[in-house]
């Protein structure tokens, strides 16, 4: 039985607009384990991102409760989530948010410097993961220097640099090619190979069947789909 990373507990999200209440996100019960790959699909502005922030410990939910390793986090202070971002959770956006002067490898170091660790101990690691998401040839190349699938590989070994238990990814293929989205969902395959858990947001209906099961979003409730025999 695969461990469990992510618990959400009656979860409500609602901003205030003009003095009116816009309910985005309704009672959301879930369970993310070790292990998963996860599909999250719903029609633009359905609240994907706002899951997706709130699990990542990057917005707090008007109601309920968010557990990371069984910890409740809900009401941490900002140190406290600070920390399970930077060791276990990474994300993962559409835009990989590359700095450009910096190489594929700086760019990948980055965390793990900001995580203490040396210079050349994070050079290793680094060129490591780089390797992973064949990008071995590339690693002095600079953003501009590199396709768009390259960009976004870099972006995925940039979080998996500190070995995240849970990966979340926001339309991490939006932007790319069919072969190219093939490619990164090939790499999601191999992570959950190795007990990452992996939920990522798409639009891509093909992307989405290939998980373990669909989690879709519609008006504010989230409805379990097509869970896979393993």
């Amino acid at each position: 039985m695969n461990k469990e990373v992510i618990r959400l507990s009656k979860i409500s999200k609602k901003y205030i607009r003009a003095n009116k209440d816009i309910v985005v996100l309704k009672n959301i019960n879930l369970k993310i384990n070790a292990g998963e790959l996860i599909s999250l699909t719903g029609p633009s502005g359905s609240g994907k991102s706002t899951l997706l922030h709130i699990i990542a410990l990057l917005d707090q939910p008007t109601t309920g409760e968010v557990y990371f390793n069984k910890n409740n986090f809900s009401k941490s202070n900002d140190e406290g989530r600070d920390f399970v971002r930077k060791k276990g959770i990474s994300i993962i956006y559409q835009q990989n948010n590359l700095l450009s002067d910096f190489t594929a490898l700086e760019n990948v170091i980055i965390p793990l410097v900001n995580n203490g660790y040396s210079w050349l101990e994070s050079s290793k690691k680094a060129t490591n993961i780089l390797t992973l998401v064949n990008l071995s040839n590339r690693i002095n190349h600079f953003p501009s220097e590199l396709s768009g699938g390259e960009q976004q590989r870099v972006a995925i070994a940039r979080a998996l640099i500190t070995e995240p238990q849970l990966i979340l990814a926001d339309e991490p293929t939006g932007s790319l090619d069919r072969k190219t989205a093939n490619e990164i969902f090939s790499l999601f395959l191999k992570l959950k190979s190795k007990k990452h858990a992996i939920l990522y947001a798409t639009h891509n209906r093909e992307l989405s069947n290939r998980a373990d099961y669909k989690l879709n979003i519609l008006d504010g409730n989230v409805v379990k789909k097509n869970e896979r025999s393993s």
